[in-house]
C-alpha cells in the first residue's frame, strides 16, 4: 500500500507518499480501506519530531479514519467486510489501509457521507470525553472554549449548547467568530482586541464559566484560573502556549476549582474503547438527527498532505482539513 511517512522530521514538504508494507490486523483488530483522514494538531507536532505515536502504532501520522473494513481479525464479532466505518487511531490514518482495535471503531452516522465521518473521531471523542466524562458540563452552566474555530472547538460548541450550556468561544478573527455564533456560541470574544477574563465575567455578572476547555496550556493557566466559577472546572488538553507556568493555588482554593490535564492517544486501548461507546451513545444520536454536524474547511488528495498541513498551521481554516485516499 502507500502511506504519507517522515523519512526525516522538519516542515510540511517532510510528509513524502511513499509506498509501505501493507498491515495486517491481530487479534481484536480490523483491517479498514481508508477513504478520508483529517489533520490534527498531534499530525504537526508528529511531523517536526515532537510528538512520537505510542509504542506499537503505526508510525504514519493520522488519528482518525473512515472508510470500509476489508478484513477481520482473530476474535472480532458484530462487524463484516463491507462495513462503513469511521474510527480512532493512534496512528496511521494518512495511508491507503489502517488496522484499527475493534473498540475503537464507529459506524459512520446515518445520513452522513462516508469521507465527512473521518472529521468526526478524535473531535468527538476529545470533547465528549473532556467535557462531559473529566468536566461533568451540566445544562445551565456556562462552558469557555479557546480555539473555538477549531475542529475541537466546533464540535464543543454543538455538543454543549444540545445539553442546554451556555457558552462562550474565544477566536482570532470575526469570521472565526461568526462561524462560532452560527453554531450556537452564545458568547464571542476575539482575543486579538479583548481580555477573555474581562468579557466573560462582564457577560456573567462576574461568576465566570464553569468548564474552560483549553488548547493552550501555560500561557492561559494564571487567567484561566481567573475565569473560572466557583466550583468551576478547567480541563487542559492543548500545550500550544507552553508547558510550564506557575500556579496560584490561593485563587485555586478561593473558587474550590479544579485544573486537570488529559491525553486522548497515549490512554490504554480499554479506556479508548470506553471513550468511542460514549461517543456512539450520545453523540451519534444528536448527528443523526441533525443537530450536530462536522465542520469541514476543505477537502484535499491525500497526496496533498503537505498543503493541508499548511493550512493548519497558518491557523486561518475552521472546523477540520479532510485528506482523502
Amino acid at each position: 500500500m502507500h502511506a504519507i511517512t517522515i523519512p526525516e522530521f522538519g516542515g510540511p514538504e517532510a510528509l513524502v507518499w511513499a509506498e509501505v508494507p501493507d498491515p495486517v490486523p491481530g487479534g481484536g483488530e480490523v483491517l479498514v480501506e481508508v477513504v478520508a483522514s483529517a489533520v490534527n494538531r498531534a499530525d504537526v507536532m508528529q511531523r517536526k519530531g515532537f510528538y512520537p505515536p505510542p509504542s506499537g502504532a503505526p508510525l504514519y501520522p493520522g488519528l482518525e479514519c473512515s472508510g470500509r473494513i476489508a478484513a477481520l481479525g482473530p476474535g472480532v464479532s458484530g462487524w463484516a467486510v463491507g462495513d462503513e466505518v469511521c474510527a480512532l487511531l493512534a496512528g496511521g490514518g494518512y495511508a491507503e489501509k489502517v488496522c484499527v482495535p475493534v473498540g475503537q471503531l464507529l459506524p459512520v452516522p446515518e445520513g452522513l457521507d462516508l469521507a465527512s465521518a473521518a472529521a468526526l473521531p478524535e473531535v468527538t471523542a476529545t470533547v465528549w470525553s473532556n467535557v462531559f466524562m473529566v468536566a461533568h458540563l451540566r445544562p445551565g452552566e456556562t462552558l469557555l472554549v479557546h480555539g473555538g474555530g477549531s475542529g475541537i472547538g466546533t464540535m464543543a460548541v454543538q455538543l454543549a449548547k444540545a445539553v442546554g450550556a451556555r457558552v462562550a468561544v474565544t477566536a482570532g478573527s470575526k469570521d472565526k467568530l461568526e462561524h462560532c455564533r452560527e453554531l450556537g456560541a452564545d458568547i464571542l470574544i476575539d482575543y486579538r482586541e479583548q481580555d477573555f477574563v474581562e468579557e466573560l465575567q462582564k457577560v456573567t455578572g462576574g461568576a465566570g464559566a464553569d468548564v474552560i476547555l483549553d488548547i493552550v496550556g501555560a500561557k492561559y493557566l494564571a487567567r484561566n484560573v481567573e475565569a473560572l466559577a466557583v466550583n468551576g472546572r478547567l480541563v487542559i488538553i492543548g500545550l500550544q502556549g507552553g508547558s510550564k507556568a506557575e500556579l496560584d493555588l490561593g485563587a485555586l482554593l478561593t473558587k474550590r476549582a479544579a485544573v486537570m490535564g488529559t491525553a486522548l492517544r497515549s490512554r490504554p486501548l480499554a479506556e479508548k474503547a470506553a471513550i468511542i461507546a460514549a461517543v456512539r451513545e450520545h453523540v451519534w444520536p444528536l448527528i443523526s438527527g441533525g443537530r450536530v454536524r462536522p465542520v469541514v474547511d476543505r477537502v484535499l488528495p491525500m497526496r496533498s498532505a503537505p498543503e493541508a498541513h499548511r493550512v493548519v498551521e497558518e491557523g486561518s481554516h475552521v472546523g477540520k482539513v479532510l485528506l482523502t485516499v
